[in-house]
C-alpha cells in the first residue's frame, strides 16, 4: 500500500472520515507514470509531468472535455498499440510485454464510447447507452508515492438515467481550463473510493481518430 494525499476546497478525508481541510487516503500501488503521458499543450511540461503548486490549479468546466470520445482499450486488445509498448520498452524500464500487461489493466473498460454535449454525458457499453446530466463537484489534488501529483476534476450526476455513473473524475494532465485532446476517466457511485483508484484509468481519444493515428500520437509524446 502506498500513501496518497488529496487536497480539495473545503473538505478532505482520512480514509472515508471527514476531517476538515486536508485528506489522506490509502490506495493500492500506483505505477501510472505521468511522465509517460507528459504532453506540451502550450503550457509548461512540468505541469503535465505532475509538478506544480496548489495555487496554479484552477476550476474547469465540462466543456473542456466536450465531444465524441472512444476508448483505446480495443486497440490494445487487437494489437494496434503494440508499437507503443515496443517504443516504451526501448526507452523505459519494462519489456514490451510488461508494458502491455500494465496498460491492459489501466485501459480496461466496458465503456467503449463517451459523448459529452453541454451538461449531458452519454456512456456507451456495447449496444446500451446511458445519459446523465452532470454538475461540477470541485477538484482534488492527489500526491502519488513517486512524488509527482495529479488533479482530478469531479462531476456529479444530478439528473438523467440512473444507470449512468453517479460520479466521474477527469485526469488529463492539465490543471487549468484547457481543451482536452485525450483523458483518463474514473467512473462510479462512490466519490471517495474513486480517488483511491490508481491502477485502472480508462483512456479516451477523439472518436474521429483511427487506431493508427492514436498510436502515432502516443509515440510522439
Amino acid at each position: 500500500m502506498k500513501l496518497l494525499s488529496a487536497h480539495s476546497a473545503g473538505v478532505v478525508v482520512v480514509g472515508l472520515l471527514t476531517m476538515g481541510s486536508h485528506s489522506t487516503v490509502w490506495a493500492a500501488d500506483h505505477e501510472h507514470d505521468h511522465d509517460d503521458h507528459a504532453h506540451d499543450h502550450g503550457q509548461d511540461k512540468d505541469i503535465y509531468a505532475g509538478y506544480f503548486d496548489d495555487d496554479q490549479v484552477e476550476d474547469r468546466k465540462l466543456s473542456d472535455w466536450a465531444g465524441d470520445w472512444q476508448s483505446v482499450y480495443p486497440y490494445l486488445q487487437d494489437g494496434t498499440l503494440d508499437p507503443v509498448f515496443a517504443h516504451k520498452a526501448a526507452h523505459g524500464d519494462k519489456t514490451a510485454a510488461e508494458y502491455n500487461a500494465y496498460y491492459e489493466k489501466g485501459y480496461q473498460t466496458d465503456v467503449n464510447r463517451i459523448v459529452i454535449d453541454g451538461d449531458d454525458v452519454t456512456f456507451y457499453e456495447g449496444d446500451e447507452a446511458h445519459t446523465g446530466e452532470y454538475i461540477y463537484d470541485g477538484h482534488e489534488i492527489l500526491t502519488y508515492e513517486a512524488g509527482n501529483r495529479g488533479v482530478r476534476y469531479v462531476f456529479e450526476r444530478e439528473g438523467g438515467d440512473e444507470e449512468a455513473p453517479k460520479y466521474f473524475q477527469f485526469s488529463d494532465h492539465a490543471i487549468s481550463p484547457n481543451d482536452a485532446d485525450h483523458y483518463h476517466l474514473y467512473m462510479g457511485d462512490d466519490r471517495d473510493a474513486l480517488l483511491e483508484e490508481v491502477t485502472n484509468w480508462p483512456t479516451y481519444y477523439p472518436s474521429d481518430l483511427s487506431g493508427e493515428e492514436i498510436t502515432e500520437e502516443m509515440m510522439a509524446h
